[in-house]
């Protein structure tokens, strides 16, 4: 089982500790052992002593010595009370025979002494072999010996007996103690170690979550270390390093994008395959062979024997190298690509098949392109060269109308002239007035298809959509006060911007919003929205509440000369779908007739 790192601190400071007060109780308890066996070896003398000491002071006949010791009631109460010393076990006088005079036991006089050892082996081992000695067996008795004496003979001794199983007894008392305290030090030495772990480990558990959080692949993970810190450095390049990585996720997460929604929307037919033959991936124009519920499995199990792509697979896994482009029938070409690794070992194979009669379509399309660009070239000359003449009958036509006015004047006294309602023909006038309007008619017209058929150079930059409706709102509040409009404008984000021509763009969302005025002759509300979009684009949005456009002609308002006003000329939607594709950007129209209508423009957001 692994421990944390916690754990491991903890048992470690632990470990420290109980070794080190389990070595200072080992060292006590030897200490105190030799106290032991000290003050029990200097109980037994001073016993002893005192014992040989009354002896001394009696006036004994030597003749008669034992019976007078026997008879001796100062001695027999120093032998009776020797019973209540702690360590002592046995205390008699003993004959030079090894026979029991007296005994503080009395029937045991008269009986040969046991032959014990000498309390002074135990005193004199060291403090290893006292444990030893106290501890081993079931205990023993150890005397202390002391010689009566009658000049330089002696007549007997004095024997006192001490038992290491009543030292044991001390040494266990003392021994639960220093248990006692070893787990009492231990458990402050959890206590510590856990509270020390806690402050000390701390930012490594802040490091750890932020790795955690950074494999889970969250953005902009940042660590909160303290400054001054051991650490502080390293999540300082903790953070640097983070943010170098949400950076270039967020640029692999764009490109994985691009990749995908190029494959996806690719006519060549794709799939991927491991080096086990095993397939990975198709895109849509591949899942008629290779349907998305065969991914994992091999191809021998997807294709049948003699299957061409099968064939050119398998060949391909076996050699290693890439092979075709290969015939497939009438319509189809195929090439199986060999992916070689960084160190050259094979790491996929990519199948791609071309659809022959697509390519075919996309030539024929291209040069019709080419046709209509030329027309377009033509007809935009065309129209250029028509706007000439009207505008020399448009000079020719004002002369023809001065001619008219001057005819009409009679002279009068003081050589001026007047004009004569009588002579003035208001037919002619009312015929040059139509001929110019039909000609003013007409040079919109071409000048509105000049506009639209002629190149222009986009200048694309940052456009902030919140400045581009303030410079829009002068051009727009006198159409929309003569409509008795209101007009709303919403930028929650004033920062937006959009990569655009400022000119072009103020163009067409002028136009819609003029054209919104107008749909509304009896007041009503203007919106100008502003919005984030989906993929790293802007949505604007141009709501009105008025009459609304009929189904019907929803699909045609975007066709040039398409108007259903009177006076239109329908160039206006022309010339603003053709800005916003300009401008990759998309356009979408809802409309509800009786209660408004809604374009949408979506545009790419400026970084």
């Amino acid at each position: 089982m692994r421990l944390s790192i916690r754990a491991k601190q903890i048992a470690g400071v632990t470990a420290i500790v109980g070794v080190t007060v389990v070595v200072l109780s080992g060292l006590y308890l030897a200490r105190l052992a030799g106290v032991i066996v000290v003050d029990s070896q200097s109980r037994a003398q001073l016993l002893g002593y005192t014992i040989l000491h009354r002896v001394t002071q009696l006036d004994i006949d030597p003749a008669d010595r034992w019976a007078a010791l026997k008879n001796d009631a100062g001695l027999r109460s120093i032998l009776d009370a020797s019973i209540y010393d702690q360590v002592v076990t046995s205390a008699a006088i003993v004959d030079t025979d090894g026979i029991m005079v007296m005994n503080r036991e009395p029937q045991l006089v008269g009986q040969p002494t046991p032959n014990h050892g000498q309390l002074t082996r135990l005193v004199n081992a060291g403090w290893l072999g006292r444990l030893v000695f106290i501890y081993s067996g079931d205990g023993q008795t150890l005397e202390t010996r002391q010689l009566m004496n009658v000049g330089d003979k002696a007549f007997g001794s004095v024997r006192v007996g001490v038992s290491t199983l009543l030292m044991r007894s001390e040494l266990n008392e003392a021994l639960g103690n220093a248990g006692l305290t070893v787990a009492i030090a231990l458990a402050i030495a959890v206590f510590v170690a856990g509270l020390l772990a806690q402050v000390m480990l701390r930012p490594i558990h802040v490091i750890r979550s932020g790795l955690t959080r950074l494999g889970r692949g969250e953005f902009g993970v940042t660590l909160d270390l303290p400054p001054g810190d051991e650490f502080s450095e390293l999540g300082t390049f903790f953070n640097t390093v983070s943010r170098q990585l949400s950076a270039d996720r967020s640029q692999l997460v764009d490109q994985k994008a691009n990749l995908e929604s190029l494959v996806e929307n690719l006519e060549d037919a794709v799939a991927l395959f491991n080096p086990a033959g095993q397939l990975l991936f198709t895109n849509p124009a591949m899942q008629s062979t290779f349907a998305a519920s065969n991914i994992g499995k091999p191809v021998s199990a997807v294709l049948a024997t003699g299957h061409p792509y099968r064939a050119l697979i398998e060949e391909t896994l076996a050699t290693r190298r890439s092979r075709g482009p290969v015939q497939m029938g009438d319509d189809q070409l195929a090439i199986a690509h060999a992916i070689a690794g960084a160190n050259s070992e094979l790491v996929g194979i990519l199948l791609v098949v071309r659809n022959l009669a697509y390519v075919s379509r996309m030539q024929s399309t291209i040069a019709y392109s080419r046709k209509l660009v030329a027309l377009g070239r033509l007809t935009a000359g065309i129209a250029h060269e028509v706007k000439n003449p009207l505008n020399a009958m448009m000079i020719h036509l004002e002369l023809l109308r001065m001619k008219i006015r001057k005819a009409s004047l009679v002279p009068v006294g003081g050589g001026t002239a007047v004009a004569d309602t009588a002579r003035t023909d208001d037919s002619l006038l009312q015929h040059v007035e139509v001929i110019e309007t039909e000609i003013r008619r007409l040079d919109e017209v071409v000048q509105g298809f000049l506009k639209f058929t002629r190149p222009e150079d986009l200048r694309l930059q940052a456009v902030r959509v919140s400045a581009l409706f303030a410079e829009m709102l002068p051009i727009i509040q006198p159409e929309a006060r003569e409509h008795n409009v209101r007009v709303v404008v919403e930028t929650p984000d004033d920062q937006l911007a959009i990569n655009g021509d400022a000119a072009m763009l103020r163009q067409a969302i002028v136009n819609l919003a003029l054209n919104a005025c107008q749909a509304m002759p009896t007041g009503g509300e203007l919106r100008l929205i502003c919005v984030p979009a989906s993929g790293k684009r802007v949505e604007i949005r141009i709501e009105d509440t008025g009459v609304g456009i009929r189904p019907e002609h929803l699909d045609r308002i975007f066709d040039l000369y398409f108007t259903t006003k009177d006076h239109g000329t329908g160039i206006g939607l022309s010339m603003v779908y053709r800005i916003i594709q300009m401008h990759d950007g998309e356009v979408e129209v809802q409309s509800t007739p009786g209660r408004g209508t809604t374009f949408k423009l979506l545009l790419p957001r400026a970084e």
